[in-house]
């Protein structure tokens, strides 16, 4: 509304409703009358700005539809809700950027389910407005989503492919959560010692795979979590992640009374960044961008048996979160 020019010739027979909407306490409870008002006179009105950022316009449609739900019936509203929330968790796996980490308190309540219970009109809105600029960060590999769009009451149904936007599978879905679930409980016993790179005893496995089960996990879920990742451990560790000061730990034999060059101190900083962010690393990763963006291969900057020596240590942290009773 901000960027509606008033002086505009096609604005300047509704500048009285342009103004009156300015207030921006007016859009804390519209009524349908006013919605309809909105749509039918403001709409199309010609703006200032001009956005080229498609990831968030297709976020915009997404909550609209979810805005509209709080009017009138909506097909697949609970899929739409779902939709936000595995961007949101999805977006939650890359704190590590600055304008992600502003918002990480409200990523964590619209990932969850608590925050859309209740959910507002004016909630959703500012949801929109903090999120919208984010949507595009999320990693292009991720981006596939074809939409069933229902286009109006007489029930003609469309398909949409959207590219920017992720939607998830159920098994997805249940990553999701489980992370959210995880992360409210960190202070977990068994989930510290699989953080901290501490060896898992059987009792710990346990304890782990019933926080998989309070999170909302199906027995059929639990099954393919440890199918995919060849373990319980190593599907919770890649969820959580490797605690900073456990990765640096896992080097410091290695990088004591060594004198590096600053590509050796790089590259083993990017391991350690992995590990942290993704629990553990397959060893063939450090033969890939982005260490190869350093050295065409490790052994370009480190003797043949230091490469095996960090080989080693990759290894090492992954046999911390596969336990014996997982591998045989």
């Amino acid at each position: 509304m901000e960027t509606i020019h008033l002086d505009n010739f096609a604005v300047r027979p509704r500048r009285k409703l342009v103004e009156h909407y300015l207030d921006f306490t007016r859009w804390h409870r519209l009524t349908p009358e006013a919605v309809e008002e909105i749509g039918g006179n403001l709409a199309n009105l010609p703006t200032a700005k001009l956005d080229e950022d498609e990831a968030a316009k297709r976020f915009d449609l997404l909550v609209l539809r979810l805005q509209l739900g709080q009017f009138e019936v909506v097909a697949d509203y609970d899929k739409l809700r779902q939709q936000v929330q595995l961007i949101a968790s999805t977006l939650l796996e890359q704190t590590s950027i600055p304008a992600v980490r502003e918002q990480q308190q409200l990523l964590d309540d619209v990932a969850g389910d608590e925050w859309w219970r209740d959910v507002t009109l004016p909630m959703l809105e500012l949801m929109r407005r903090r999120l919208r600029g984010l949507v595009r960060l999320i990693e292009r590999a991720k981006r596939a989503i074809v939409y069933t769009d229902f286009s109006d009451e007489l029930g003609e149904i469309s398909v949409v492919s959207l590219d920017d936007i992720t939607i998830g599978t159920n098994f997805e879905r249940f990553q999701a959560k489980a992370r959210m679930y995880l992360r409210a409980h960190e202070d977990h016993l068994a989930l510290q010692k699989l953080r901290r790179n501490r060896p898992l005893s059987p009792t710990d496995l346990d304890e782990l795979e019933r926080m998989l089960v309070d999170s909302g996990g199906r027995a059929e879920d639990i099954e393919q979590a440890r199918d995919s990742a060849n373990g319980l451990g190593l599907f919770i560790r890649s969820l959580v992640g490797l605690d900073r000061e456990a990765a640096n730990e896992a080097f410091s034999e290695f990088l004591t009374g060594r004198t590096l060059t600053a590509n050796q101190l790089r590259f083993i900083e990017l391991i350690i960044v992995h590990l942290t962010q993704n629990g553990v690393m397959e060893p063939h990763r450090i033969y890939e961008s982005p260490f190869s963006d350093i050295a065409p291969d490790p052994e370009s900057i480190f003797p043949s048996a230091d490469v095996d020596r960090l080989i080693a240590i990759i290894d090492s942290v992954r046999t911390t979160a596969a336990p014996a009773r997982e591998v045989a």
